[in-house]
């Protein structure tokens, strides 16, 4: 079977829809299949292995000119190939990754019109590629925010185009009017078109329905999982020694996300506050890393100046964007993670990479968290955007570590039995089966 995953690039910026892509991408490449790996808009970037990779597509300079300006819409393929190269779509894309959903609605609203959009143009390069080169059986969107493709292809190449829903209500909840309505309502359209929809679990299928006026049983749940190379195995002690910063006995609550505020450090700042003054606990320290783009830099120099006003600036580390292997090496060195979401989450891959090396959590009660702790046991739920709540569960968690060993083991022996790429692939190739099935 030929499958092509066209995945929206996020810039310089490590993101959950990208890693999950990748992911399935590879997996189901390993099991033998035949995949290409199509970015949009810029270069795909993952912390491990990527799957074997075609052109790119949607570039986003052209793009952007193309909603900006009709002149670029009739320019030659060969000028907009210059704007397409890997090395300056990188450039730019760390330069552009502080713009907010709220400066994109006439360009979401464009891309999801498809071949009645400003980027035609763009579409038609696809084609060409899929029908010319590939002709795969199957083209898999990352996120249903691409789904202005799907009719074209399907009348085209007869191929069955699957969109996975990740967050579309939050970029789309930014957008200003008129422009949020018109998005929200050609998302809903456009993914009635699609051959067929995956959620990541069984909150967000029903939310997603629900927002996009679709039947229930039109969304399929095939829940992530992770490439476990590298990460602790059930069983394996956890590496010795003590981590850069920490001194005896101290405990480490950790932080692995997108540093803005839409993830939630700042509840968790204010919630550390009142746990590194409370004498019945050990000494605590807070460790955060994660992306910061530009536009998100004031957010964490705000949160570091309350911490050291507190007299707390000792007990905070910002570890950065880290690779694969910083990223594991420090989820080891956590005792508890912590990401206080303000909105509820569609995907939470960072979970199951926390709870792979034996680490459990404090999450807020709303999205997929309740539905992910209720099938692994992994830790505990706090009331969402209540900085007091989250700090009375994390409280918990430190003064009995048999209860948070155990939340942890649990939660890895889950990742590692049933959140593997390995059963992700298996479950998307019946999928896809079905589908090209049906279609022949």
């Amino acid at each position: 079977m030929k499958i092509v995953y066209l995945i929206a690039g996020a810039g310089g910026m490590y993101c959950g829809a990208c890693l999950h892509g990748n992911a399935l991408a590879a997996a189901v490449h390993k099991a033998g299949h035949n995949v290409l790996m199509a970015p949009a808009y810029t270069p795909v970037l993952t912390d491990e292995e990527a799957a074997p990779t075609g052109g790119l597509f949607f570039g986003g300079i052209n793009v952007y000119l193309q909603q900006k300006w009709s002149l670029f819409r009739r320019t030659p393929w060969l000028i907009d190939r210059l704007l397409d190269r890997p090395g300056l779509l990188r450039w730019v894309g760390k330069l552009g990754s502080s713009t907010r959903p709220e400066q994109l609605g006439e360009l979401a609203v464009s891309m999801l019109r498809g071949e009645e959009g400003r980027q035609r143009k763009e579409l038609d390069k696809l084609l060409a590629w899929l029908e010319g080169e590939v002709r795969p059986d199957v083209v898999h969107l990352s996120t249903a925010m691409l789904a202005g493709v799907a009719r074209q292809i399907v009348r085209r190449l007869g191929a069955a185009v699957v969109g996975t829903l990740a967050g579309e209500d939050l970029f789309i909840e930014q957008i200003p009017q008129p422009y949020q309505t018109e998005a929200r309502d050609l998302l809903g359209q456009r993914c009635a078109e699609l051959t067929a929809l995956v959620a990541l679990n069984d909150y967000y299928a029903e939310f997603m329905a629900g927002y996009l006026g679709l039947p229930r049983e039109r969304i399929r749940v095939i829940r992530p999982g992770l490439n476990l190379a590298g990460h602790r195995a059930p069983g394996e002690a956890r590496p010795s020694g003590l981590a850069d910063g920490a001194a005896p006995g101290m405990v480490t609550i950790g932080y692995l996300a997108r540093v803005c505020p839409e993830k939630g450090l700042h509840l968790l700042a204010e919630a550390f506050e009142r746990l590194a003054h409370d004498g019945r606990l050990p000494p605590a320290r807070l460790v955060a890393a994660g992306y910061l783009g530009p536009g998100d830099r004031p957010y964490l120099a705000a949160i570091q100046a309350r911490l050291a006003e507190r007299g707390l600036a000792d007990r905070f580390q910002y570890a950065g964007a880290v690779d694969r292997a910083q990223k594991i090496g420090l989820l080891q060195t956590f005792d508890v993670m912590c990401v206080p979401t303000v909105y509820a989450e569609s995907k939470g891959i960072y979970v199951l990479e926390a709870w792979a090396n034996g680490v459990p959590v404090v999450l807020p009660a709303h999205g997929a968290f309740p539905e992910m702790i209720a099938d692994t046991g992994g830790g505990l739920l706090a009331k969402p955007h209540d900085a007091r709540a989250l700090a009375d569960a994390l409280r918990r968690m430190i003064l009995d570590p048999q209860q948070a060993a155990e939340c942890g083991r649990r939660a890895q022996q889950a990742v590692h039995e049933r959140y593997h790429a390995e059963r992700m692939a298996r479950e998307t190739i019946a999928l896809y089966d079905t589908l090209v099935g049906e279609s022949g």
